[in-house]
């Protein structure tokens, strides 16, 4: 009989299923097959400072463990969301005490590293360039932009990957079939078919494959002496559930700019998938439907002006219909843009002119463009010898000049040959030959 004081604590499948050694780590075999430089230093117990970089449920927990049982180092291991000072203090502590009675290195392993400050990821810097501990952080975000460069100098920096497909798999029939810290016990059966869902679902995350293990287990189907998990169990563990996708970290800005680079490689495929790869994340279509009108303006410009009307409809849908009927909208946007003419001609004129007007002078508006409201005004000579182009041969006043003096003759805007663009380049260079002949005469 089990009472409060000899009743275990419940441990998801998961944390049960953690393999403790190098042979039972599925993956990462860029980084510890045989031969790598991090297995060796493991096999070596030559230790280093390092930084676990990738998604969640890659093993980045599990191989700072094992790492540590390979040394037979004391393992100290906090988290940036729910620590602060006070728990870096503590965990110092403990590393000063193993060094100092015991001889006994220390790694400390520090999850979501990113989400200390400066100052908190500077209070590891003293320990780690002594001796007291070896530091491991692992990130799903870019440590570029998310360690100081003091840390990450002392760190060597190791990519995690997603798992593949077949790697689940092997993850998840191993739970499978182990019947002490496993589901083998209960006689699970699991078809061809659901154990791809169940593979394709994880998105190469094991963590969470088990995850949605052990909740179809909970669902499986008594029939006879087993249990059976088919496509329908896991049709309602999966229902609502959405992809990996962080809509502030890197996967974010990844699949973002693969859409945005897509429609500017003019691959309608592509960009439609990564639109329905964000939208099947969680990313809110408004987000995409603005990015959409800065593409249209940025890479097709005036080589088809259509494109921004319509990705601003598109815009426009969404915010009227919601989903799905606006994503519909925005797949039409997207796809357009992707075969439309491409020009950055007026996305670099912008850039080229914004550069000029904050970093020269403000110069002055030539007399003969300023408005003359007034008899004072006129009187001052302003809009004097303005030639009005309405008035002009064909509305165009040849040889005026509309820059002031300063700039004259300066050209920011270069038309491409794509497009509408073609045209309006042919129609620029027809009006300068008419200044370059008012000129002469």
């Amino acid at each position: 009989m089990t009472d409060l004081f000899t009743q275990q604590v419940y441990q998801p499948l998961a944390a049960r299923m953690r393999p403790g050694t190098l042979e039972g780590f599925y993956g990462q075999q860029h980084l510890i097959g045989p031969g790598k430089p991090l297995r060796e230093a493991i096999e070596s117990e030559t230790l280093h400072s390092m930084i676990f970089w990738g998604p969640p449920g890659v093993g980045k927990t599990t191989l700072a463990k094992i790492i540590a049982a390979s040394a037979d180092a004391h393992f100290e291991s906090i988290s940036a969301v729910l620590s602060g000072v006070k728990e870096i203090r503590a965990s110092i502590a403990k590393a000063e005490e193993q060094r100092d009675l015991r001889g006994r290195k220390t790694i400390l392993f520090v999850d979501e590293v990113h989400r200390f400050n400066k100052s908190q990821q500077d209070a590891f810097l003293p320990y780690v360039e002594d001796g007291t501990l070896v530091f491991i952080g692992a990130t799903t975000e870019n440590p570029s932009f998310e360690l100081n460069n003091a840390l990450l100098s002392r760190c060597r920096v190791y990519v995690l990957k997603s798992l593949d497909a077949d790697q689940i798999k092997v993850v998840i029939q191993q739970a499978l079939a182990d019947g002490e810290s496993g589901l083998g016990e209960r006689r699970l059966q699991l078809d061809e078919t659901a154990l791809d869902l169940l593979a394709n679902a994880a998105d190469g995350d094991a963590r969470r494959a088990l995850n949605l293990l052990e909740i179809a287990n909970d669902l499986a189907s008594e029939q006879g002496d087993q249990a059976v998990i088919d496509a329908a169990v896991l049709e309602q563990v999966l229902v609502g559930d959405t992809r990996r996708f962080d809509k502030g970290g890197e996967y974010f800005y990844d699949q973002i700019s693969a859409l945005h680079k897509s429609v500017r490689g003019s691959s309608p495929d592509a960009a439609l998938y990564w639109l329905c790869r964000m939208l099947d994340g969680g990313c809110d279509p408004l987000y995409i439907a603005r990015r959409v009108a800065r593409i249209a303006s940025e890479d097709i410009g005036n080589a088809d002006p259509r494109a921004l009307e319509l990705a601003l409809n598109a815009w426009n849908v969404q915010e009227r219909l919601g989903s799905p009927e606006g994503e519909l909208a925005l797949a039409q946007a997207v796809s357009f843009c992707a075969v439309a003419a491409k020009s950055n001609a007026v996305y670099s004129a912008f850039k080229a002119t914004m550069a000029d007007v904050q970093s020269l002078p403000s110069y002055e508006v030539p007399m003969h463009l300023r408005n003359a409201p007034t008899q004072l005004m006129k009187e001052l000579d302003y809009g004097k010898d303005y030639r009005y182009a309405h008035s002009e041969e064909g509305t165009y006043a040849a040889g005026e000049t509309y820059l002031p003096e300063e700039l004259a003759g300066k050209q920011y805007y270069f038309p491409t040959d794509n497009g509408l663009e073609k045209q309006i380049g042919e129609k620029l260079a027809h009006l300068r030959s008419l200044d370059a002949q008012q000129n002469r005469d």
